[in-house]
Order: structure tokens, then C-alpha cells, then sequence
């Protein structure tokens, strides 16, 4: 069996695919947690994390860290990039807030 990283979208379309009854408090709990953190549409979330990558040259796993969070600015970016292993220029950082507005889930 092969391990993959979920963004929150993700493991909230998953969890409510199965019947209520058959979950477990742990997954129960999971899932309104999901429901309720979740800030992109969970059919889009794919296409999200795809382009993080490949235009940003992010790692899968920054790229889903920055979809469950959302961050709303340049600094809150930052914060999720500053274990990496380079620098991030500010103008490409604005062009990955702008991709994460366009994603975002209007409440």
C-alpha cells in the first residue's frame, strides 16, 4: 500500500463517501474538522496543488501545507516556505497568493 499526503478537501470527500454509521469517532471527528477548515472546493483542489508545483517548483507536500491553510498574505506564505532549502522572491510569492485568491472558497 502507498502512502500520499491529503489536503483537508480531500479527506473531507473521502470521509463523506462513506455512510455515517460506518465511521469511526477518530473519522467522525476528522471530517468536521475537514468540513469546517476547508477553503478550496474539493474538485479543484487537484488542479490547485498541480500548479503549485509545477509553476512555483514548490514541494507536493508545501503545496498541500499552503491549500489546507490558505494563507491570506505574503508573510503567512513565508511562514510555511521557511523550512525550505531556498529563498522565495517577493514577487513570486504575490503570484502564488494571487493563484491561492483565485482558489479560495467564497463564504
Amino acid at each position: 500500500m502507498r502512502e500520499r499526503s491529503l489536503t483537508l478537501p480531500e479527506v473531507k470527500k473521502l470521509l463523506e463517501s462513506i455512510d455515517e454509521v460506518n465511521l469511526g469517532q477518530f473519522q467522525r471527528r476528522s471530517l468536521d474538522y475537514a468540513s469546517k477548515f476547508s477553503k478550496v472546493e474539493p474538485d479543484k483542489v487537484e488542479t490547485l496543488v498541480k500548479a503549485l508545483v509545477e509553476k512555483f517548483e514548490l514541494e507536493e507536500e508545501e503545496a498541500i501545507q499552503l491549500v489546507n491553510s490558505m494563507p491570506e498574505s505574503i508573510e503567512e506564505i513565508r511562514v510555511f516556505l521557511a523550512g525550505g532549502r531556498k529563498i522565495v522572491e517577493s514577487s513570486k510569492l504575490q503570484e502564488i497568493l494571487n493563484l491561492l485568491d483565485e482558489y479560495r472558497k467564497r463564504e
